[in-house]
């Protein structure tokens, strides 16, 4: 297995932050101002597997039917597109949103990337409040409706969990409680 982190900036650290949350619960935004302060590149999962989806490959296809059903990308493809994403930028500090959601994820992670993160961020807000969001944030995603945005609602809190109690175990989780003054 190829050691990736070789193929940064020699000499450089990489900084790795994992950013988690629940689907609407404000990753994107937290995440803006964040990269807008300390100059990390933000990864979004999502938006590399939605890319991924756009691109009308074989891959792409099987992303799209897993997401519309609701049901996870396998994480070496996640982590392998991550990867690609990382080298391509040229910065050494990376803000990596919606990932790990799960176990499998963290593993492949660690696996194939070897860079182990800073702390990892968790976004905590009550399903109301990312229900609430993502009906009104009206990016047309195919995935935005109250059907599938229960299941990755219940898909997250199971899956999620095992990493949150994780980086919990290991003093790496910083938690931010959503308030009314959140997003200002």
């Amino acid at each position: 297995q190829k050691d990736w982190s070789g193929s940064f900036p020699s000499g450089k650290k990489i900084t790795v932050v994992f950013v988690i949350g629940g689907p609407g619960s404000g990753k994107g935004t937290q995440c803006a101002k964040i990269v807008s302060h300390f100059g990390f590149t933000h990864l979004s999962a999502g938006d590399l597997l939605r890319e991924e989806v756009k691109s009308d490959t074989e891959q792409g296809t099987m992303i799209k039917n897993l997401m519309h059903e609701g049901k996870l990308v396998p994480s070496e493809i996640i982590v392998r597109l991550l990867l690609k994403a990382m080298l391509a930028s040229g910065n050494d500090k990376f803000l990596i949103d919606g990932f790990p959601r799960n176990e499998e994820n963290r593993e492949a992670y660690e696996k194939i990337i070897k860079i182990e993160p800073e702390f990892v961020l968790l976004i905590d807000c009550s399903r109301e409040e990312m229900e609430r969001r993502i009906l009104h944030r009206n990016q047309g995603r195919d995935d935005d409706n109250m059907e599938t945005i229960r299941r990755r609602f219940e898909v997250f809190q199971q899956s999620t969990l095992p990493v949150i109690q994780h980086y919990e175990k290991m003093g790496k989780l910083r938690r931010v409680v959503h308030s009314e003054d959140y997003d200002n």
